[in-house]
């Protein structure tokens, strides 16, 4: 007897004791069952005890005092435990590097390496791929497949091109010789789907053509989804290719005369003879009167992968073609380019051969600072 009262006997306390075991285990599962266990302490102050069940209440009490604690850690042992949020989209960040995301120099007349740096890696080739247009044509050309002087009519989706264009009205016509001034120097995605559809009766049918031809090059790493190099559409993928793939792109044209006319072209008019309807093509390729011996070959810009250029020179008879695949800033690229180009020459013998026509360059000064 405590205080004069008669203490429960028996099964009466020892069922009490499992109710606040089980009460003091179950505070670990959520506030709820704490609430249940709170309710059950207080039922039990009610109830005298003797010395030692007192001790067993206080230390349940205790334990009733640190369920907050014991909650909170439940919840972030959930957390931390549970599966990490999905990465972000990388659709809108630029796979760019600084100074480059790959380079390479080759000799031109027998396809050595003259330097390399992360040549491998895959990245977006924007409008540089347009020089795989250019094979395809100029091999249809040479198969008499096509002539220079074909008409090339103007369809409402190549006018509706965007991008750099020189502004392609549905139903007009140009000769392939003309559309491919335009494609080089203004490098023109309206003229190079209205090239492609005339060569292949659609875009589609041009892009298999030219993943066909990469095949056939050795360019493993290379996945064309355009004509143009523009970024993806909704539903739609990257161009995907690596330095390396662009400079056998880039020795294959080079065997092909025509293809320097083109690229070293710094200044001409398209539709000259169209009052108000007149574009001044002007080249994006800076090099060009800037840096000793270059003529080609084609640049390329998109926000998603920066700047590249695929470009070459030829000094006392021989040729080096230079690859900066996507670089973060334009100033960047061309200073690299230039330097490449030098690293490239230095690494030759005394004497060589190139291997392409060097083309007369023409007079007109190149404008600058101009993306692309």
């Amino acid at each position: 007897m405590v205080g004069g009262t008669s203490l429960p006997k028996g099964d009466c306390f020892q069922t009490k004791r499992k109710e606040f075991t089980k009460s003091a285990v179950g505070c670990l599962t959520g506030a709820l069952v704490a609430k249940k266990l709170t309710a059950t302490l207080i039922l039990a102050l009610k109830t005298p005890m003797k010395p030692m069940n007192l001790l067993i209440l206080g230390l349940l009490l205790l334990l009733s005092a640190g369920q907050p604690t014991a909650a909170a850690a439940v919840t972030v042992t959930a957390k931390s435990t549970s599966a990490p949020p999905a990465a972000k989209s990388p659709r809108g960040k630029p796979i760019s590097r600084d100074p480059w995301l790959g380079a390479i120099v080759l000799d031109a007349a027998t396809g050595k390496v003259l330097y390399e740096n992360q040549a491998d890696a895959k990245g977006y080739p924007a409008s540089v791929l347009k020089l795989m247009d250019l094979l395809i044509i100029l091999e249809k050309i040479e198969q008499k497949q096509l002539s220079l002087q074909d008409q090339v009519p103007v369809s409402a989706k190549a006018s509706h091109t965007g991008g750099s264009r020189v502004w392609l009205k549905e139903k007009e016509s140009f000769t392939v010789d003309e559309m491919l001034y335009a494609l080089m120097v203004q490098s023109a995605n309206d003229a190079a789907v209205a090239l492609a559809e005339k060569v292949a009766g659609s875009t589609d049918g041009f892009i298999e053509l030219m993943n066909r031809r990469a095949k056939e090059l050795g360019m493993n790493s290379t996945l064309f989804h355009s004509v143009h190099g523009l970024p993806p559409g909704k539903g739609q993928e990257h161009d995907v290719t690596t330095a390396r793939d662009l400079s056998i792109l880039c020795r294959e044209l080079l065997k092909h005369p025509d293809t320097l006319r083109y690229t070293a072209t710094r200044e001409r008019p398209f539709r000259p003879n169209v009052t108000g309807h007149t574009v001044n093509m002007t080249t994006h390729n800076h090099l060009l009167g800037h840096v000793e011996g270059c003529d080609g070959l084609k640049t390329g810009y998109i926000a998603a992968s920066g700047f590249s250029i695929a470009v070459t020179a030829a000094r006392h008879g021989q040729r080096v073609i230079a690859i900066v695949f996507d670089s973060s800033t334009l100033k960047v690229r061309d200073a690299k380019a230039a330097e490449l180009l030098a690293k490239g020459f230095a690494a030759l013998p005394a004497t060589g051969q190139g291997s392409a026509p060097q083309p007369s360059q023409p007079t007109a000064a190149p404008v600058a600072g101009k993306k692309n």
